[in-house]
């Protein structure tokens, strides 16, 4: 074979093998991002489930006497970090989680006809990916964005 002919095949091997390289790189890629969205589902139910069981502690621990009014649900969420209402202090929640989903402080807030918060939820719009097999209580299976999980205190 002629010298030329024979560059023309490497060039044309090398082309091929960046071209496939290029096509794993962007399987990976797509795959890394489907695995890291999993884990950020799996944090929110985590975090959720951990708000939702803080505001039902908070609300179990209410103190009452005969002529007290119902227990009311926190107002802010850092009552759920160390509860004013007892000299000893009671914790209900570690500390305040961030939204896995959005990386921010906030959350949308469920308030009650009081103005006391029973539940959260993300403020991300993105679709879900896990459709079924939540904890109970949790019917998570039809919302459309992480908006409908809602982590709720209240039955």
């Amino acid at each position: 074979m002629k010298p030329s002919v024979r560059a023309g095949f490497t060039y044309l091997g090398l082309m091929f093998v960046l071209a496939l390289m290029a096509l794993t790189a962007a399987a990976a890629s797509t795959l890394w991002s489907v695995v890291e969205r999993r884990e950020r589902e799996s944090e929110l139910l985590f975090v959720g489930r951990a708000y939702r069981n803080a505001l039902q502690r908070y609300l179990a621990a209410s103190p009452r006497g005969p002529n007290d009014p119902p227990p009311a649900y926190p107002a802010t969420l850092e009552p759920l970090l160390q509860d004013p209402r007892f000299v000893v202090p009671v914790r209900h929640l570690r500390q305040l989680y961030p939204d896995p989903l959005t990386g921010q402080p906030r959350w949308a807030l469920v308030r009650d006809s009081r103005g006391g918060i029973v539940g959260v939820h993300s403020l991300s719009g993105a679709t879900p990916i896990k459709r079924a097999g939540f904890g109970p209580g949790e019917d998570f299976g039809g919302a459309k964005s992480y908006r409908d999980w809602v982590f709720s205190a209240q039955p």
